[in-house]
């Protein structure tokens, strides 16, 4: 799934299609952070950061949190994610 996948699902009158939307949205995101943080720990990236790799991997571990917390939220709320 890519993000261009999801725009109907944000667009859904159906709240729960729009929280899976969100939560695809953030899944694909925090992946491909993921990757670029591994290349960039490994001194394999294609460019040069602007901004340093600690605070890339705060941004990671504050997005794995949120994942998270939408994932228990989905199974309070029945939402197959």
């Amino acid at each position: 799934m890519e993000l261009k996948d999801t725009i109907e699902m944000m667009q859904s009158e159906d709240y729960k299609e729009r929280f899976k939307a969100e939560y695809y949205q953030l899944k694909i995101r925090l992946e491909k952070l993921h990757a670029m943080t591994v290349k960039y720990e490994a001194g394999k990236l294609e460019f040069k950061p602007t901004c340093s790799l600690n605070l890339l991997l705060r941004q990671e571990a504050h997005m794995i949190e949120y994942l998270r917390a939408l994932e228990v939220r989905a199974k309070v709320e029945g939402i197959e994610l």
